[in-house]
């Protein structure tokens, strides 16, 4: 749906700018946000690069496990039902990791991993446990420490002071997750 909406506006804005005789300007607008966008996709990219890179070797090297050990106590409440060690709850710790990091792009495929290594721990395949229900709710609202692809655009964007929005970014951060939580827990007890 969105590839037509996209479709629509822009042979709208070219017939629209035949009509009101700005091609020219348009045309050139045209290019010169390609060559913004090409820019911004070349900085995001060595950014996520070398994060994704860092958390490989953080895994080659054992630091995942230590990490995982450290959130133990929040995983153990949050998901009652993974056994310390499982596949599911190291997947999870990977994804919750990458996103306090600011990686959203790089947790989005070890998010993924999570849901499937929670799908194959479920009784009911296709209907959504109350784990897969928190771990969506704690990835898509996500504590995030370092907001690195937030950064990196503002650094790209020619920002004077990138880092001034860390403070609102954790305070926003801590209440989603937090009513996000809380949501969750209350919602999975009325369900059957």
């Amino acid at each position: 749906m969105m590839n037509y909406i996209w479709v629509f506006l822009i042979l709208f804005s070219y017939i629209y700018s035949f009509f009101a005789g700005t091609t020219e300007a348009v045309t050139a607008s045209v290019f010169s946000g390609a060559d913004k966008a090409t820019q911004m996709v070349i900085s995001l990219m060595g950014m996520m690069c070398l994060w994704t890179g860092l958390l490989e070797v953080a895994e080659h090297a054992g630091i995942t496990k230590k990490i995982e050990r450290l959130l133990s106590p929040i995983t153990r409440i949050l998901f009652p039902s993974l056994p310390d060690g499982s596949e599911a709850k190291s997947a999870i710790v990977m994804s919750m990791t990458a996103n306090l990091l600011g990686l959203s792009n790089a947790a989005t495929p070890l998010g993924l991993a999570a849901m499937n290594k929670l799908e194959a721990r479920s009784l009911t395949p296709g209907v959504a446990t109350d784990d897969m229900c928190m771990f969506v709710v704690i990835n898509t609202a996500s504590i995030t420490l370092i907001p690195t692809t937030l950064l990196t655009l503002r650094t790209a964007a020619g920002s004077a002071a990138p880092f001034e929005i860390m403070v609102p970014v954790w305070i926003c951060s801590i209440l989603s997750v937090a009513s996000g939580i809380i949501a969750a827990k209350l919602l999975a007890r009325r369900c059957p």
